[in-house]
């Protein structure tokens, strides 16, 4: 697999250099810049098949250069300091990242996961660049690993998600379902803020279609769709104030 690195601090691209050749030796780096004017001459120069990239460039921001580049047919792994929001835009854009200092288990896992996975498509990074650049709304898409691909979905048309193993299935309001290869625990901080509810240890619910609060058959919430979703003993209190406040 040959790589090349991005990244506009000199000893950022020494010691990641040091690293890979530590954790993947068989990784062999074809080069590296440190700007987006130097990155793109060199993308467009070699065929790397993976891209480690700083978000973050003196001349702008790893995003410009992917957004010049004609096509994207390696896989990205992105490299950042500590920021939230920028971690919220990998989760949602279910792209690989890795914070820096960077660790040498995660490194390995990331390396790993490319070697293994798909790659990363136009349609991830666009949910990543709109996520990104607009930290203070709210993301209105989300990426969504299956066993076959990855889906890019509007959160607005998800109905509910229910836990299946170290699944999640996702409902949506068209009727179709997805089997999502990630855990329900995943998802609920993701979409707290979308009006999700996590009313069962097997249940989150987007309270954007809930009909009703049923209080009989031990309480369950009456979904615009007919869905009924349980609600258990000690969520019913936080469900009340929720629906209070409505």
């Amino acid at each position: 697999m040959k790589a090349i690195l991005i990244d506009d601090m000199p000893q950022a691209l020494q010691v990641l250099r040091a690293d890979i050749a530590d954790v993947a030796p068989e990784i062999e780096i074809i080069g590296t810049a440190d700007s987006v004017v130097s990155g793109v001459k060199l993308l467009m120069k070699e065929s790397p098949d993976l891209l480690f990239l700083d978000i973050q460039l003196g001349d702008g921001t790893g995003f410009d250069i992917l957004e010049i580049l004609p096509e994207i047919n390696f896989k990205i792994i992105f490299t950042t300091a500590s920021d939230e929001y920028a971690l919220r835009a990998f989760r949602f854009a279910a792209v690989d990242y890795l914070l820096k200092p960077i660790d040498l288990d995660e490194l390995k896992n990331a390396i790993a996961r490319a070697q293994t996975q798909l790659g990363t498509t136009t349609e991830r990074l666009d949910v990543l660049k709109d996520t990104f650049r607009k930290p203070d709304e709210l993301p209105t898409r989300m990426c969504l690993h299956t066993q076959e691909k990855i889906e890019v979905v509007d959160i607005q048309y998800v109905v509910r998600c229910e836990s299946s193993d170290n699944y999640t299935i996702f409902y949506f309001e068209s009727g179709q379902k997805l089997m999502v290869t990630r855990t329900l625990k995943t998802f609920e901080k993701q979409l707290s803020k979308h009006q999700f509810f996590r009313s069962h240890q097997s249940h989150l619910v987007n309270l954007q279609y809930l009909q009703s609060f049923v209080r009989t058959e031990g309480g369950y919430l009456l979904l615009k769709n007919g869905d009924q979703v349980p609600v258990s003993v000690r969520k019913r209190t936080e469900l009340m104030g929720i629906l209070e406040g409505m």
